[in-house]
């Protein structure tokens, strides 16, 4: 879980995807799939992406670059997806012309 949050009022579900996205080890990667399934809500992982695309918000440091779509595709990402692609590159994570990733989901 990070170590701070803005003074500003944040939901249980938001403290609960900040809390499993902030536990993915660096070049390890999980679908918001299996965000929402970890914190109970398995049908909600397109809220789970709008929590990360508003992480910026709460000034709190999230990894939420290592969240992907569940068919291998990079996803979204609030600065854009060829930063994404930066960042997820430079953790070692294999990414095809394609935009498509090797699926190395992290396991706890």
């Amino acid at each position: 879980m990070p170590k701070k949050f803005s003074k500003r009022q944040m939901s249980s579900f938001q403290k609960k995807v900040f809390n499993v996205v902030g536990k993915i080890p660096k070049g390890k990667t999980t679908t918001y799939r299996e965000v929402a399934e970890k914190i109970g809500h398995p049908k909600a992982w397109r809220a789970v992406g709008n929590v990360l695309n508003k992480s910026a918000s709460w000034r709190i440091k999230i990894p939420c670059h290592r969240v992907i779509r569940t068919n291998g595709k990079v996803g979204g990402y609030r600065y854009g997806t060829k930063r994404k692609i930066t960042l997820l590159k430079k953790e070692g994570i294999i990414i095809n012309p394609y935009g498509k990733l090797r699926i190395n989901t992290e396991q706890s």
